[in-house]
């Protein structure tokens, strides 16, 4: 660690640190999750800051929040966890990067659009699929936004399907609140990449899941069939919007529901409002009408539809 007191080295040759972890144990896979250093602009000028004043650590998080550490800083690299990274040479805003084992990259990925991890002032990042943001952050944190609507379905000892597993905050809720297993599917592989780059995902193999969270890439729209009759206590569902998922707001796809659902257990199927101003759709009470239709007494809740099995 050179001295402090000089630039932060924004501009450094990205040449890699000295004794840092072999590549293939740092870049994040589909399996394992990252546990390197994620950087945005305002924490990177935090830390120019402190260099600035001569300091040679400081006390922050590299983990979105989720942690503090102490953080050696120099001129042209910081340590984290016993490893040497030097500064990364770009810092845009609403951008997180992550070490790539090479150098720091965004968070981002192609795929049938680009998908991207942003931060949000709740330390909690949110996600992008082409500059569309996925999840409320406005004005709660995604997660505390996913811990409310969990509520509804009251998961402790239940078993749940989680349709569309996103970032894995309604598995994360869950497995706090002391569910007994969770099945969730995700059918985007970079959804799924994303969440091994998000500290405040839920981990499948962790201590703290505990077997609990069954973790499948996936069209539940499909994956639904195999589930076997009134095998589900409660049902979460927080498909794409329509015009990206028209499927999973079916007649078909809600009765696939209603059958795999005990009598009694609980549904909520987010919805929000879209297209009400333009097109004067009522969105969320078409859906409460279909689920009356499969079998469920619904009323509106929060931003979606609480269904209950009859």
């Amino acid at each position: 660690m050179n001295q402090p007191g000089g630039h932060l080295g924004y501009d450094a040759h990205p040449f890699l640190p000295v004794g840092r972890l072999p590549r293939s144990t740092v870049r994040p896979d589909p399996v394992t999750h990252y546990t390197g250093p994620l950087l945005t602009r305002p924490l990177l000028e935090q830390l120019h800051s402190a260099l600035k004043k001569g300091s040679s650590e400081i006390s922050t998080s590299l983990d979105l929040g989720r942690s503090q550490q102490t953080v050696g800083i120099g001129s042209d690299s910081f340590q984290f966890r016993g490893q040497h990274y030097l500064w990364p040479a770009k810092r845009k805003d609403r951008t997180i990067y992550y070490w790539d084992g090479e150098e720091f990259s965004a968070a981002s990925r192609f795929g049938s659009g680009l998908y991207k991890l942003v931060p949000t002032d709740w330390g909690i990042p949110t996600f992008e699929i082409d500059g569309i943001k996925m999840l409320v952050s406005a004005q709660i944190s995604p997660l505390d936004d996913a811990r409310r609507k969990v509520a509804l379905v009251e998961p402790r000892g239940k078993q749940i399907l989680d349709t569309c597993g996103g970032m894995g905050y309604f598995a994360a809720s869950c497995l706090d609140e002391g569910v007994a297993g969770i099945r969730s599917f995700e059918k985007s592989p970079e959804v799924l990449w994303l969440r091994t780059l998000n500290p405040w995902s839920p981990d499948p193999d962790s201590a703290a899941a505990g077997g609990r969270l069954q973790l499948k890439q996936g069209d539940v729209s499909k994956e639904i069939e195999s589930i076997a009759d009134a095998s589900m206590d409660a049902v979460l569902h927080d498909p794409p919007r329509f015009g990206i998922a028209g499927e999973l707001y079916s007649q078909v796809f809600y009765d696939q529901l209603a059958r795999v659902l005990r009598k009694g257990g609980r549904l909520f199927h987010y919805t929000g409002a879209p297209n009400k101003l333009t097109s004067g759709r009522d969105v969320p009470r078409e859906v409460a009408t279909r689920l009356q239709k499969a079998g469920f007494k619904a009323e509106l809740a929060l931003d979606g539809v609480l269904a209950v099995r009859k």
